[in-house]
């Protein structure tokens, strides 16, 4: 089998960012990001090096090749047939033990519906690289539970304090935030215990390198950074857009770009394929965050499922806020083309679930 390195490299990379110290208030200087040229696709791991050039040959190409894939998948198929595959997997691994409360506020919110576009970039990440489904479902499942706590732990009232989520109330107005917070807790250390016993048929090697890429991307070098530098910047009048990009880019695009990467070790990826994947992956993750900022300010709460405008109310920075509307949605395109270019010298055939979901997040209405 080919010499495994994935497992040195992330051991050894150290974000730069906090061996800096951090300013109160704003977080200017982090990364001088211009919108045409966004530098978070010139950063190492835990963002990797590499260039988002478009080459335009190899553009027209995959564009004649989707014409043709565009009869031959059901995106809308698909989407459903992983959901449930999904959802299964999900139902089984958390089951209700003793004490029974814990379990069932970790259900509530685990299998309380969503779009399921993690475990899915996983999943489609792992069989463009030549992997079975079954390879990637564990990391799929944990992908989404460390999600979910995510969301959990965001909507507590010591953070966004939100009472809706997935159209329900959320978790610690059902269970109170003490059990809120060890649902949260549980469903982050069930992750890495699901991902380490319960994959089959991979290496030792590729799943400790998922599990060490699954973590830092939920730590200091990713969601936690974020959420902080969140934290801090909110109601601050003075935060840039390299500001936002960078809290975006740990906040919201890390876990996301870990789903795909995740998918890809798993799956058997060559380190130039889980190269390529990581960098559609980083696109796509900033894409999302994007689109949510333009949605918030265009949808109802009805139709988000959440609460709409509380970005506005809160003093939250947005790309619209920054950039206008229009100037957001242009950058969520330009995005969404970055993205699909990265997938350009795969199989346009095992590609097509990558393009798909990457006009979907770029497309969706919540």
């Amino acid at each position: 089998m080919r010499s495994m390195n994935l497992v040195d490299s992330w051991a050894a990379q150290v974000c730069s960012v906090f061996n800096q110290t951090i300013p109160n208030k704003t977080f200017t200087g982090f990364m001088k990001i211009p919108v045409k040229n966004p530098s978070f696709l010139k950063q190492k791991r835990p963002f990797s090096a590499l260039s988002v050039s478009a080459i335009a040959t190899k553009e027209d190409e995959r564009v004649k090749e989707a014409g043709t894939q565009k009869e031959q998948f059901n995106f809308k198929t698909y989407v459903a047939e992983k959901a449930i595959s999904v959802n299964k997997a999900l139902d089984e691994a958390v089951i209700v033990k003793d004490p029974p409360v814990i379990y069932e506020a970790m259900r509530y919110s685990l299998l309380a519906g969503g779009k399921r576009v993690r475990p899915m970039l996983c999943l489609a990440a792992c069989e463009l690289v030549g992997g079975d489904q079954s390879n990637a479902m564990p990391a799929a499942c944990a992908v989404e539970m460390i999600h979910t706590m995510s969301l959990i732990h965001d909507d507590l009232p010591c953070m966004d304090n939100d009472d809706i989520r997935r159209g329900k109330p959320t978790n610690h107005k059902v269970y109170g935030e003490d059990v809120a917070v060890l649902a949260g807790d549980s469903l982050l250390a069930f992750a890495f215990e699901f991902i380490a016993t319960a994959t089959a048929g991979v290496s030792p090697s590729r799943i400790l390198a998922a599990i060490g890429e699954l973590a830092k991307s939920i730590g200091t070098e990713g969601l936690v950074a974020g959420q902080v530098a969140d934290i801090a910047c909110t109601g601050n009048p003075n935060v840039g857009l390299d500001t936002l990009e960078f809290i975006h880019i740990h906040k919201t695009a890390a876990l996301l770009e870990a789903s795909v990467v995740l998918g890809a070790i798993l799956g058997g990826g060559t380190d130039e394929e889980v190269e390529k994947l990581r960098r559609f992956a980083r696109c796509i993750g900033l894409l999302f965050q994007v689109v949510d900022d333009i949605l918030d300010v265009t949808k109802s709460s009805e139709e988000l499922g959440k609460t709409a405008g509380k970005d506005l109310v809160v003093d939250k920075t947005t790309y619209p806020k920054l950039l206008g509307l229009e100037k957001a949605k242009e950058f969520a395109a330009e995005l969404n083309r970055d993205a699909k270019q990265q997938l350009a010298d795969f199989d346009p055939h095992k590609a097509a679930p990558l393009v798909a979901l990457a006009d979907y997040i770029a497309n969706r209405q919540n």
